[in-house]
């Protein structure tokens, strides 16, 4: 007897009408229906929702076939998430559902199900103003799971694993939530440990020579547990254990496993660009890996909880984790469900995802209303007290937004944007920086960590003020920074130099990694562009500089000032200088261009078609940012950056010809069929020397043969009217992105790519 965990991802039906017969077409989960919805520029929220018009209720239904239902044995449904307020019905009967969209849940369907065919139908009701202040998606848009479970089994919400370090030992501790017997074997590629539970339902592990978790070597064991009835097992279950220990010491800073740590980090969404919210962990795996590539070792989940697959990424990849259950807490989108649904939220939070060893700090809140009064205290600390009941070996935190202010007798549930009220100044802002610090320390009093968004220019009076308490910056601006007396001030004093220059800063978290749908700052943009990376994972020149301040492997680069290149649509303190990639100017003949460099080499040297301009040192520079001015000539830029007087990196920027050809990022992939079912990748123009030509917006299409099919299409382009459900769309800054799906069969797949004028691109992909 053990338990079986199985997919049903397949064979469903959908409909946005009423759920009768010829209504339904077939779809495959996840499935998210608002990013195929129409762009309607007059819908309501539709800034928030990126125009997309995701009003509506959705049916779906599938037909499950159990071969035999097993005597002793309880049948669940596992929704990863549904977004949002879903209800379930199993055979015609009510099985339960769940209102918050971003939350995991079982349903026991035990009782109603027979042998045979059984009819799962599940309703999706997104009717409900206001939805979210960015884009949510609707529908199923996660993983669904039949779990067949022996009458007596574990229950992976109630085993807690932690871990802490004595001297060389690692000692892993499992509390397993039963009494009843459970043996436990510890496992990596060189050693093995076996233990079993005492009374209490608790085992320990010594493990003399640990190899431990941190983001620059993620080490992970498996633990393996059997639940015991008798002598027979009845039941097995397995995760991943990462042994690390995290310390916060006041003045100093993080410290993992003892050695000083800055957090790196960025925010995101969970959207991915043209899948909408329909992504797979693979999708993510390739957009962290870009992380990692700049240096990036943390990310915050913001402002919900995410699917679980992306933590487990996290911890592959070693990257930190700041997680959060909620936005607001009795306005906004959460404010119908507060009251009520908190705790069982915050739970489902904490209890999933708290054996994760990447997660070094829970948050509870993000810029809610009435920050720093008496009525958000009493609620900020009734959320740290009931999660440190789940989990007390993290810090505990709230985000803070920068506006204050004074008491009102505002009912914020009435208020229909929660976020223009929270933000935007009225006669109740308070301005002077005295009276903020004290809301600041209101709350800083009661969390483990002061987590401020966009406060850096305030810093050192708030350390002032909580001497003995660390800060995070969980949102910062990318280029700009505040000023003490001006919240948005537009001198280019990068926000990451507040935390190299403070040990008490553990580091800085931007808004946002990589682009995401809604909470655009109007038409034709349809989402968030102020990021590092476009949503078809495109770099952005700032994420250079950001890798020459977080990465320590030697690089340069440089980019140059381009302001005939459309507007984006970035809100301004959150945009950034117009640099782009490219050497092509053709409306110019000498005309002097800004460029910057970015760079961790101790100095660098600089030439136009080999004639060398003079640049001084990095150091010299604010934010290490060498800036200066090229005369427009066609030809070839080159950077060098040297170390000890070693050349040890070298960019190139050329001028491009026309378009000849499209190229692939890749030229052979292999595939594991078990493990993908969704991939992106990028085509781009170049020319006769294969010099991508930025400028080039042809219209592309691509085909497909094997086992795959087209699914999306995306450039990058937030302010494009062109749908992503083809299998077409025009390049943008020379490059376009196409999401394919594999069918999970074996064999060869070629991708093509055309476009009139150009040489045709080909891919193969080996599906083994």
């Amino acid at each position: 007897m053990s338990r079986l965990e199985t997919k049903i991802m397949d064979g469903w039906d959908f409909t946005l009408q009423q759920p009768e017969d010829g209504n339904f077409v077939p779809v495959k989960l996840p499935h998210d229906w608002a990013i195929t919805a129409p762009v309607n520029t007059q819908m309501k929220q539709g800034e928030a929702q990126g125009f997309r018009d995701r009003w509506g209720t959705g049916w779906y239904r599938k037909q499950l076939t159990i071969s035999g239902v097993k005597e002793g044995y309880v049948y669940k449904l596992h929704f990863g998430g549904i977004y949002e307020n879903s209800t379930v019905w199993v055979n015609g009967k009510e099985a339960g559902g769940h209102k918050y969209g971003y939350t995991s849940f079982e349903l026991d369907i035990t009782q109603l199900i027979h042998e045979g065919d059984n009819l799962i139908q599940v309703k999706v009701d997104n009717t409900v103003f206001p939805a979210d202040r960015w884009y949510s998606g609707a529908g199923i848009y996660r993983d669904v799971t039949l779990l067949e479970l022996p009458q007596n089994h574990l229950v992976p919400y109630e085993i807690q694993v932690t871990t802490k370090i004595e001297g060389s030992a690692g000692i892993v501790t499992v509390k397993t939530g039963t009494t009843a017997l459970v043996k436990a074997v510890l496992t990596d590629t060189d050693t093995s440990y076996t233990e079993e539970s005492d009374d209490q339902g608790v085992i320990r592990f010594e493990l003399r020579s640990a190899k431990l978790w941190s983001p620059e070597q993620p080490h992970l064991y498996r633990l393996e547990l059997s639940l015991f009835q008798g002598d027979e097992a009845v039941d097995h279950y397995g995760l991943n254990v990462g042994i690390r220990e995290i310390k916060m010491v006041p003045h100093k800073g993080m410290y993992i496993n003892g050695q000083l740590t800055k957090v790196k980090g960025l925010c995101i969404h969970q959207d991915a660009g043209c899948l909408g919210t329909a992504v797979t962990a693979e999708i993510w795996k390739d957009r962290l890996l870009a992380f990692k590539k700049i240096g990036c070792n943390a990310i915050r989940t913001s402002h919900h909880i995410f699917m679980a697959e992306l933590l487990d990424l996290c911890d592959e990849l070693g990257l930190l984790v700041y997680e959060e259950p909620f936005d607001k807490w009795t306005g906004g989108a959460y404010g119908r469900y507060f009251e009520t649904e908190w705790q069982r939220d915050l739970e489902g939070m904490v209890k999933r995802d708290r054996n994760h060893p990447c997660i070094f700090m829970w948050g509870v809140g993000n810029e809610v209303e009435h920050q720093g009064q008496a009525s958000m205290l009493n609620i900020l600390k009734m959320l740290r007290q009931h999660l440190l009941t789940l989990d007390d070996t993290r810090p505990v935190s709230y985000a803070m937004n920068p506006h204050f202010k004074f008491e009102s007798n505002v009912d914020v549930s009435l208020i229909e944007d929660i976020q223009q009220f929270v933000d935007e100044a009225d006669d109740t802002e308070i301005y002077d920086v005295a009276e903020r610090v004290e809301r600041i320390r209101r709350i800083g009093e009661i969390v483990d960590v002061v987590c401020c968004n966009y406060q850096e220019q305030w810093y050192p009076e708030i350390h002032e003020a909580l001497p003995d308490k660390l800060i995070l910056g969980t949102e910062t601006y990318q280029f700009f920074r505040g000023h003490r007396d001006q919240m948005q001030n537009f001198k280019a004093e990068v926000p990451w130099m507040d935390v190299e220059q403070h040990d008490y800063v553990i580091g800085g978290m931007l808004w946002t990694g990589i682009d995401y749908l809604g909470e655009s700052m109007g038409y034709p943009a349809k989402g968030w562009a102020g990021s590092l990376f476009y949503t078809n994972n495109e770099r952005k020149p700032l994420s250079y500089l950001y890798e020459s301040y977080w990465s320590n492997k030697p690089m340069a680069y440089l980019a140059v000032m381009d302001y005939s290149l459309q507007d984006e649509g970035v809100k301004e303190h959150w945009d950034a200088p117009r640099y782009a990639s490219h050497w092509n100017f053709p409306q110019f003949n000498k005309t002097v261009i800004p460029y910057m460099i970015a760079t961790n080499c101790e100095e660098v040297t600089l030439e136009l078609n080999g004639k060398s301009f003079h640049v001084g040192k990095p150091a010299a520079y604010p934010g290490r940012m060498i800036t200066g001015y090229l005369p427009y000539q066609p030809g070839t830029i080159t950077v060098k950056g040297y170390i000890g007087g070693e050349e040890v990196s070298q960019y190139v920027l050329k001028t491009a010809g026309p378009a000849v050809r499209l190229v692939f990022d890749q030229e052979i992939v292999r595939l594991k069929a078990e493990d993908v079912s969704q991939k992106l990748l990028t085509v781009r123009a170049v020319d006769a020397e294969v010099v991508p030509v930025f400028r080039d917006s042809s219209k592309v299409t691509f085909e497909v043969t094997g086992p795959a099919e087209v699914i999306a299409v995306d450039n990058g382009d937030l302010s494009s009217s062109e749908p992503y459900d083809r299998s077409w769309m025009h390049l943008y800054h020379g490059c376009l992105s196409t999401a394919i799906r594999l069918t999970g069969e074996k064999g060869r797949i070629v991708l093509s790519a055309y476009a009139e004028g150009m040489y045709p691109a080909q891919l193969i992909i080996n599906v083994i």
